[in-house]
């Protein structure tokens, strides 16, 4: 008699397998995501050392001469404020700066975006390819939606800034949630001022701020 209520067993080693797999394709930004898991996991099966750009391989400006903080700027402010863009309207956006396609596609990929995209994560996934580091990510991230004219040092709201913070350490898959609240709790309680803004200042030359 055929079971219809049988449980399905999760192998114990899948989480980590694809966390793991999480971290090395967002490390790598392959163009071909599909081609490239594909090399990854036959490598995996072969006991051979995966396809894995390491940190210090990491994309930088210079390996993208057309991606700048200065152009996710302009990107930034053609979104005017939306949370939420269609996926076509941004592509379209993305082109008319004259940025790499395969940035596009890689960013799409690694934050598994579909039609309707939410704006502060893309933004952030983008920066990203600019920072080697968390702390470089949300420094880009704060220089670029940051309103101040006045010469200031860049600053956002902190809710932001916790938002931002949390999704980047979650795709980045090396940070325990633990440490992340720390952080937060840290700075919302120590750092941030009555006007409830975080400058790059607060995260980037305090000491006992250790985003990573």
């Amino acid at each position: 008699m055929p079971q219809t209520d049988k449980q399905v067993c999760i192998p114990p080693e899948l989480p980590e397998l694809l966390k793991q797999f999480t971290k090395a394709a967002i490390r790598t930004q392959p163009p071909d995501l599909i081609q490239w898991a594909a090399e990854y996991f036959g490598a995996m099966s072969r006991g051979e050392i995966p396809p894995v750009r390491e940190r210090s391989e990491q994309v930088t400006l210079s390996n993208w001469a057309e991606l700048t903080p200065e152009l996710l700027k302009v990107l930034h402010s053609r979104v005017a404020g939306r949370l939420i863009i269609h996926a076509d309207e941004l592509a379209q956006m993305w082109k008319a700066l004259n940025l790499p396609t395969d940035l596009f596609n890689s960013v799409m990929n690694v934050g598994r975006f579909t039609e309707e995209i939410e704006w502060l994560k893309f933004l952030a996934l983008a920066c990203s390819s600019l920072g080697v580091t968390i702390a470089k990510t949300l420094k880009i991230v704060c220089e670029v939606l940051s309103c101040d004219h006045d010469g200031g040092p860049p600053r956002i709201p902190f809710s932001t800034f916790q938002f931002l913070y949390t999704y980047i350490a979650e795709v980045d898959g090396e940070i325990s949630s633990s440490h992340v609240s720390r952080m937060l709790n840290y700075i919302e309680q120590e750092v941030i001022g009555p006007d409830g803004l975080i400058k790059v200042n607060d995260f980037t030359q305090n000491p006992r701020v250790r985003l990573e």
